[in-house]
């Protein structure tokens, strides 16, 4: 019994191969960009590292935003609403861990 895969043709498999290759590459680039993060956090090579973790962060959430979400494809006010989205929950999560912190 052969698999689907060997069992498609070859415009298939190109099909599949150029709808795959977003996803694989984000994938891809969240994990080099949580070994960065990882690497920052355990070597600690400077006072304010905290700064470019942060960066690194925010560079992951638009890559989840705009390619795992596809809000790319969206029109302006969904890109908006849902950035707002994104910003609402850092403050709540800010919020959180000043109350920790503070304790």
């Amino acid at each position: 019994m052969q698999s689907p895969l060997a069992a498609s043709s070859a415009d298939d498999r190109a099909l599949l191969r150029k709808r795959l290759r977003t996803p694989v590459l984000t994938f891809l680039a969240l994990l080099a960009l949580l070994a960065v993060n990882v690497t920052l956090g355990a070597t600690l090579p400077f006072a304010q590292v905290w700064i470019v973790e942060l960066l690194v962060v925010a560079v992951m959430v638009a890559l989840i935003l705009l390619v795992s979400m596809e809000v790319i494809h969206e029109p302006p006010l969904i890109r908006l609403f849902s950035g707002l989205g994104f910003f609402w929950v850092a403050i709540m999560v800010g919020m959180t861990l000043t109350d920790y912190l503070a304790r």
